[in-house]
């Protein structure tokens, strides 16, 4: 392919036609973050008692629990796709990066499930 000149060591390393959808992605997560904290704050202004009774009353309606289930997927996705990116551009040892991919993902994963199980353990009693 000829690796003497700069042209001939750059063919064939175009792009993964990967970069615009991740882009697109992770800023329709953080409109929506926006959107459902937003809700979040307003409601809880708006609930005056902070007892452990009224959250959970107020946790239990509907669109509380679809709400909050929502906003916590979406934060661990958010927050994923970030360090996803953060790691992917300064970890350069194939090996390290791996690992640190496969803990995040992980974690992301582990985080998100028992926020929701908490979540619908909260909104449909123990």
């Amino acid at each position: 392919m000829g690796n003497g000149t700069s042209i001939g060591r750059v063919r064939g390393l175009g792009s993964a036609h990967d970069g615009a959808h991740h882009w697109l992605t992770h800023r329709f997560t953080a409109i929506a973050n926006v959107v459902l904290m937003s809700w979040f704050i307003l409601s809880l202004l708006l609930l005056g008692d902070y007892s452990y009774t009224s959250l959970v009353e107020w946790i239990a309606q509907p669109i509380s629990t679809v709400a909050m289930i929502l906003l916590v997927a979406n934060l661990f996705w958010h927050a994923q796709m970030g360090l996803t990116v953060l790691i992917e551009d300064y970890i350069h040892n194939s090996g390290s990066k791996f690992a640190l991919l496969t803990c995040l993902n992980l974690a992301a994963i582990g985080g998100a499930a028992f926020s929701i199980f908490s979540v619908a353990t909260l909104a449909f009693g123990a």
